[in-house]
């Protein structure tokens, strides 16, 4: 723990640790708490068969675009939703980086991008990873055609499952999921401090 502490230090950040039960050393959540660092972003971690999701997402009067790469629509509407601070040069490499077949999908008003997603196949699974709406275009489907058009494209990669991770807090996606048939497989949180803590 204090090798990652100096590690992040180092590079003037402050450490950031994932705590999912079963997989963390025991104890290590308490003394992540003793030592300071906060509870945050608590998240569940869903998984879906894809005939199932293929079922209860019909599809919707929105245009789906799929892409093998990011467009730059695509990225400013992921961009814009999730708030990234980082060099944008760097998360475009970040993305450029991901093994395996993928698709960006963007849904469409009129010729505007309006909701994404990013799906990525592995040995019988697909990822399903930023999904973002606009504000101007929630409640209009966007997120469930996005949703049917990445379970159309795992059925066409072999892909039974699909599994996606999602912020416990974020209401309206929990509901939109669950009536996509996902269900929770496992629970997880961080532990994060604004300043590395003393030693």
């Amino acid at each position: 723990m204090l090798g990652a502490e100096t590690f992040y230090a180092e590079h003037g950040r402050a450490a950031r640790f994932q705590i999912t039960p079963g997989v963390c050393p025991d104890g290590l959540d308490a003394l992540l708490a003793a030592r300071g660092y906060r509870a945050e972003s608590p998240m569940s971690l869903q998984a879906a068969p894809t005939a199932r999701v293929l079922n209860a997402t019909p599809a919707d009067p929105l245009r789906i675009r799929l892409d093998d790469r990011p467009t730059t629509g695509w990225y400013d509407v992921w961009n814009a939703v999730h708030g990234h601070v980082g060099d944008p040069a760097a998360e475009w490499a970040m993305l450029g980086r991901v093994q395996g077949p993928s698709a960006y999908a963007s849904a469409m008003l009129g010729g505007a991008v309006v909701g994404v997603g990013r799906a990525v196949a592995d040995t019988g699974w697909v990822g399903l990873f930023g999904m973002a709406t606009t504000p101007r275009a929630r409640g209009r489907g966007a997120a469930r055609s996005v949703l049917a058009s990445f379970a159309e494209w795992a059925g066409a990669h072999r892909a039974d499952h699909l599994y996606l991770q999602v912020e416990r807090e974020n209401l309206p996606a929990l509901r939109l999921y669950r009536r996509a048939g996902f269900g929770e497989v496992a629970g997880y949180h961080y532990r994060g401090v604004g300043e590395p803590p003393s030693r």
